[in-house]
């Protein structure tokens, strides 16, 4: 089974430690006083992941597109959001009598990267990109406490919410890119 998510201590460690680094300089970017550790493990989840930190702290498999974590506000809870590169659903690519011959295009492929076409791209070609979007539940039950402030070993926790973070969310996304295949 390949991995959905990884963390690239390598290159943190040959940058002193960016990753730490970046949530020192991000600190508006957390919430205080909270019991529960989602509001804080979703901001430590987006300090560690593009756009917010490019290449991030976690990176992920090429089909996946984008993942981010929410807090439920029905119960507070902690789910997240994954969206992948899908193939066609069977129903398109069985026939292609909905093609008329108008070249469609799908996913494009940049160094191994699946891309947005860009504006110039649209202007000329039809594109017809699958994916699917998963919205999964995350377990809360290893994730630090939400530190009481500023000065509460706020990277050390941060690290430790995206460890499990990416754990569980390895646990949960990767076994559908294996059935997905390539």
């Amino acid at each position: 089974m390949g991995k959905a998510f990884w963390i690239d201590q390598e290159f943190d460690r040959d940058r002193d430690g960016r990753y730490a680094v970046h949530v020192r300089k991000n600190l508006e970017e957390f919430e205080w006083g909270d019991i529960a550790p989602v509001r804080f493990a979703c901001a430590a989840w987006r300090l560690a992941t593009p756009p917010a930190l490019t290449p991030g702290y976690v990176r992920w498999d090429r089909r996946v597109l984008d993942a981010t974590c929410h807090r439920n506000t029905w119960d507070g809870s902690l789910y997240a959001r994954v969206r992948v590169v899908s193939p066609l659903p069977e129903e398109l690519t069985r026939s292609r009598a909905w093609w008329r011959d108008r070249g469609w295009l799908g996913w494009q492929e940049t160094f191994g990267q699946y891309v947005e076409p860009s504006q110039q791209d649209l202007a000329r070609h039809p594109f017809l990109r699958a994916s699917l979007l998963l919205e999964v539940p995350v377990p809360l039950d290893d994730l630090p406490a939400e530190p009481e402030g500023p000065h509460d070993e706020v990277e050390q926790r941060a690290h430790r919410a995206v460890v499990v973070l990416t754990r569980e969310l390895n646990a949960l996304v990767s076994p559908v890119l294996d059935q997905l295949g390539g």
